[in-house]
């Protein structure tokens, strides 16, 4: 299987503190990574590496068998990757749809525009002159992947999708994955609820104060496994089946 993205022995500082500590895996073409762990795990800190925000110290980010590491994040944006930020980062001044064509503006060829973020969204076209601030958490975060899917990455890095959202919001939000995998985009998406990232992932990777404690596919995980991982009972890397490759 084509390896779409590698991440191989990536290491990120803030100041002293090493955040990313020697982290490594793949994400083959069509597939969905779950990055799950606590709160303070490092996975926002790895999403926004790969997006450009941060810097890594060492390591290597291989997008399509190219190195991006010291691409810029608008560069990478142009080479297939888009970031849906933790606490969704709308511009609260804009309308819903000028939020949209904001990230239209970078857009690569592919199946996404407006007209087929409205067709995802339903009930955007009858409020895309809103102002954002006047939309729910949820609308917002619907807003928030569409500026993303907009720009027809390669590669849509989801962070903390479910963060602060009504359980029939988060199912509704991730009920369309599917959908957007089978339009040719693979997902990287980082979870602290651990159930809803196995639930929809392909394969899980663990983090534990910025170090990887669990690789597996979620039908080979035990619940016991991964609450060691997330709770730091083993610090050992464990890798089951097939998720070593």
């Amino acid at each position: 299987m084509s390896q779409l993205l590698e991440v191989n022995s990536l290491y990120v500082h803030h100041g002293q503190l090493c955040a990313i500590d020697d982290v490594s895996f793949t994400l083959p073409e069509g597939e969905i990574l779950a990055i799950v762990g606590a709160n303070g795990a490092g996975k926002s800190t790895l999403l926004r590496t790969i997006a450009g925000l941060h810097r890594q110290t060492s390591g290597s980010i291989v997008l399509g068998g190219d190195d991006i590491g010291k691409l810029t994040p608008n560069r990478r944006v142009r080479r297939g990757i888009s970031l849906v930020p933790e606490g969704r980062r709308l511009f609260a001044s804009m309308t819903l749809e000028e939020n949209l064509l904001v990230g239209a503006s970078h857009a690569n060829e592919g199946p996404f525009n407006v007209k087929r973020i409205y067709e995802l969204f339903d009930w955007m076209p009858a409020r895309r002159k809103q102002s954002v601030w006047q939309l729910s958490g949820g609308e917002q975060q619907a807003v928030a992947i569409g500026r993303a899917l907009v720009a027809n990455p390669r590669i849509l890095l989801l962070d903390e999708l479910s963060l602060g959202l009504a359980p029939i919001v988060i199912e509704r939000i991730y009920a369309l994955i599917p959908e957007i995998v089978a339009s040719g985009v693979s997902i990287l998406i980082v979870e602290q609820d651990v159930a809803q990232g196995v639930a929809v992932a392909d394969r899980v990777h663990c983090l534990l104060e910025g170090k990887t404690s669990l690789v597996g596919i979620p039908s080979e995980l035990t619940a016991q496994q991964i609450d060691r991982a997330y709770f730091g009972a083993d610090l050992t890397p464990t890798t089951t089946g097939a998720a070593a490759s």
